[in-house]
């Protein structure tokens, strides 16, 4: 081994530390191995919602790790408990993990208390997918709505998390809004929190 200083070596993934590095993964071989889930899932439903609930699904599982890994890599296990407080851990650290920047917006529903929306104008997700025609308004949005339910559910803020395509002028493809409306029992209990 060359260089300066001693390497600590390790028996297996499982011993190795879950400290803050760098750790980043090519374009390329994630957009190939988003594009077989997608392809995958295709060949085992039959209608465009059984699709979008499968990558949410798939999302939901890695939502539920990312959090996990950073209260510990970024809180030192602490883990929010206001409403405000997780919706900003999702739009800004939990986006800027997954997506390598902070999400484009995060917005209070103005018709509903209980809906957040946070926005992205080119969502990596549906970046290099094309849509068939006959898939009408497929969104691979569902899977990181997967992740930000998944996020959320274990944190303990319960929602039902949706993604639309929004039509944007000047854009040519849509913008993607992650729809986010919290279980009441959590609106309640911010009330009370005041």
């Amino acid at each position: 081994m060359i260089g300066a200083g001693k390497m600590k070596q390790y028996g297996n993934v499982l011993e190795k530390p879950l400290s803050k590095g760098r750790h980043e993964v090519s374009l390329s071989a994630f957009a190939f191995l988003f594009s077989e889930l997608v392809q995958y899932n295709q060949t085992q439903v039959d209608n465009i919602a059984e699709l979008e609930r499968r990558l949410e699904d798939a999302g939901y599982a890695v939502g539920a790790r990312v959090l996990e890994l950073l209260c510990h890599r970024e809180k030192g296990n602490r883990r929010e408990t206001r409403l405000l407080g997780i919706l900003s851990f999702v739009h800004s650290t939990v986006w800027k993990v997954l997506f390598g920047k902070v999400a484009d917006s995060l917005e209070k529903g103005t018709e509903h208390e209980d809906e957040y929306m946070i926005s992205e104008k080119e969502l990596l997700v549906n970046r290099f997918i094309s849509i068939p025609k006959d898939m009408g308004t497929f969104n691979c949005g569902a899977f990181v709505a997967g992740i930000v339910r998944g996020v959320l559910d274990s944190a303990g803020f319960p929602a039902v998390v949706t993604a639309h395509f929004v039509p944007m002028e000047g854009l040519q493809r849509p913008r993607t809004t992650i729809l986010i409306k919290f279980a009441e029992e959590v609106i309640k209990r911010e009330a009370r929190l005041g």
